[in-house]
């Protein structure tokens, strides 16, 4: 083989490498939140398409708010941007209520879920532990009307 062709052949590999790189570095910083905080306005109150709901995706989300009324199967949310959102409740839907806990709450093989801010060791600071019911997922409980 031409010595030339093998060195163009290696030149061309390397920066294709790097740029591939490059570009998947810059996709990954602009798409990945941060340890410890939200990214998307995910839990500020805000979300798709200004309607209040937050977490919203293709088949779920979620929304926080204040009560505005109930009736027979519904609970209408008056989210922080003034919106209401209709959440159709059922008989099987779970609802759970918080209460304060303390650290003897906090045992091997519970469930939680926690928010706080990093420290340079890769430890977390926490500022809130929710404890989750045994078989349920960790999503946070957010209590409605809380600040965000």
């Amino acid at each position: 083989m031409n010595k030339n062709f093998v060195i163009g052949a290696v030149v061309a590999l390397i920066i294709v490498g790097g740029a591939s790189f490059y570009g998947g570095m810059s996709y990954a910083k602009s798409s990945t939140p941060a340890r410890g905080s939200f990214a998307g306005g995910q839990f500020s109150g805000t979300g798709a398409a200004g309607t209040g709901r937050v977490g919203a995706r293709a088949g779920g989300g979620f929304t926080t708010g204040k009560i505005l009324s109930t009736s027979n199967g519904s609970v209408t949310i008056q989210a922080q941007n003034g919106s209401t959102e209709i959440v159709l409740v059922s008989a099987s839907t779970p609802i759970l209520k918080s209460a304060a806990g303390s650290m003897s709450d906090l045992a091997a093989g519970t469930n939680v879920v926690v928010t706080g801010s990093s420290n340079s060791d890769g430890s977390l600071t926490a500022e809130s532990i929710q404890i989750r019911p045994a078989g349920t997922n960790n999503a946070p409980m957010i209590p409605a009307g809380s600040a965000q």
